[in-house]
């Protein structure tokens, strides 16, 4: 057993372990192994051990790893920024979208999922924290956003997404997590699709399935510390 798979036995324990403990089920909760910067032959080696949902953050990257994977029932998930010139390229590949917040972006996804006769999946992005560094709308602008969307025929959200601060602050972290599922809450009765709460990463997960993730986006726990040097 490799270091990799060591890591994801650890991690799965832990996921089952402390979702227990919160009362809440394990089969709610979807790991997405973040693959990026990673070679193929890592991918590979989850998908043995029964990963199939993995997430990529630049659109070049995602479409080399997905033609050297095409033979493998892999989901993929875009975690980047979006640019819009590149969503020709993650919509055909993607089973979810989790960083969209701009009507421009449902636009560009809406025209090429019809050109490839597919209902893309996206999630909203949502700025939670209030830190500029960060992508995402403002809570109080999610409700527009969602009836803009519902104009678009080939675009589904499905759920939101959120980043919580670089701290070591747990309570700020939990207040984040929270935030999000609150707005998820608040809109779900009239838009019933949006379930997911694509919410915790490698140094924040655990915080995240006590707060109602249904989606973890766990990369360096899992594969390692990243060289930023490779990819594209």
């Amino acid at each position: 057993m490799s270091f990799i798979t060591e890591n994801l036995k650890n991690i799965t324990e832990n996921i089952k372990k402390h979702s227990n403990s919160v009362n809440r089920n394990y089969n709610d909760i979807l790991l997405i192994a973040v693959s990026k910067t990673f070679p193929v032959e890592y991918i590979k080696e989850l998908y043995e051990f029964g990963i199939k949902n993995f997430g990529e953050n630049k659109a070049q990257e995602l479409r080399k790893k997905a033609e050297e994977l095409k033979d493998y029932d892999i989901k993929w998930h875009f975690i980047g920024r979006i640019q819009t010139n590149k969503i020709k390229y993650i919509v055909p590949i993607s089973e979810y979208i989790h960083s969209v917040f701009r009507e421009k972006e449902i636009v560009e996804i809406d025209k090429i999922a019809k050109k490839h006769s597919k209902i893309q999946k996206i999630l909203i992005e949502i700025n939670v924290s209030g830190e500029e560094t960060k992508g995402g709308i403002e809570p109080n602008e999610l409700n527009e956003l969602l009836k803009q969307a519902e104009k678009y025929e080939n675009v589904k959200v499905v759920g939101l997404m959120t980043m919580a601060p670089y701290t070591n602050d747990e309570n700020e972290i939990k207040k984040v997590f929270l935030g999000l599922k609150e707005l998820r809450d608040k809109y779900v009765k009239d838009y019933p699709d949006l379930r997911e709460l694509s919410m915790g990463m490698s140094n924040d997960y655990l915080i995240a399935i006590e707060s109602g993730s249904t989606m973890l986006r766990i990369g360096s726990l899992i594969f390692g510390k990243r060289n930023y040097n490779i990819g594209g």
